[in-house]
């Protein structure tokens, strides 16, 4: 059976991976530079590299079941859910190592609706969540660090360092809102009770908030991808969707 969904037809890969078919072609290019493609024991997989590719980005695009996914892509239900489970975590973002010595860095927790509560929390939004930590350049606005999952009603300033995120940034200048006190972050100037902030403080307040307000248009772009919205996956499945989406977020940025 020939696939219906396929990356030789450019038209359906922004809508199933949002990325532009230059983009889907300089994933690919990296991912066999990594091995990713490379031959193994076994049945050889039905779909090449760039459509096994295209199957992730779509399940995670439009967080469809396997079994309605399967079918567009011309393989069954278990060949989409081994596709996935062998090329997702080969997805996933390499947090960087090296910042400028002049980089600063914004971070904030995002939550996801996560089926596995083995690993998921009740949360303020009144669902069981994982919270993850997410680290932005606020220059260029890409990804550098996505921390590991934490239950959903962890605070920022216990995730900051719980998940990982905290050791992956090391000293680099890093700006964060004031649910982060306490962890020597830059964080909002704070009233004390009865008293009024100067002028200078308020506006650097203002300055603060404008910049910071980058990471929540991060996380915006990035629950287009609407597995993060309702993430059925279990395990390590959470971690790796938000990895690979941060990657994808980055190249649909670049352009």
């Amino acid at each position: 059976m020939a696939g219906v969904i396929t990356a030789v037809e450019p038209s359906w890969i922004a809508p199933f991976s949002g990325l532009s078919p230059r983009g889907l072609s300089k994933l690919v290019a990296q991912l066999r530079k990594e091995g990713a493609d490379a031959p193994s024991r076994g049945r050889p997989w039905r779909l090449p590299l760039v459509d096994r590719v295209l199957l992730v980005a779509a399940y995670w695009r439009t967080s469809l079941t396997l079994r309605q996914l399967a079918p567009l892509f011309g393989v069954s239900k278990s060949a989409a859910s081994r596709v996935i489970d062998h090329l997702g975590p080969k997805l996933a973002l390499k947090p960087r190592k090296r910042f400028a010595k002049d980089a600063v860095l914004i971070v904030d927790g995002t939550l996801v609706p996560t089926s596995d509560r083995s690993i998921a929390a009740q949360s303020k939004n009144y669902r069981y969540s994982t919270v993850h930590q997410v680290v932005i350049d606020a220059d260029t606005r890409l990804v550098v660090v996505v921390g590991r999952p934490l239950p959903g009603n962890r605070h920022d300033s216990r995730g900051w360092e719980e998940s990982g995120a905290k050791d992956a940034v090391g000293s680099a200048m890093t700006i964060a809102d004031g649910g982060y006190q306490g962890t020597g972050l830059v964080i909002p100037h704070r009233r004390t009770k009865g008293e009024e902030l100067p002028a200078w403080k308020e506006e650097h307040n203002r300055s603060h908030k404008r910049v910071r307000a980058r990471v929540e248009h991060t996380f915006a772009r990035m629950k287009s991808w609407k597995i993060l919205r309702d993430c059925r996956l279990k395990g390590d499945g959470v971690h790796h969707a938000m990895l690979g989406i941060a990657r994808l977020h980055n190249l649909a940025l670049r352009g």
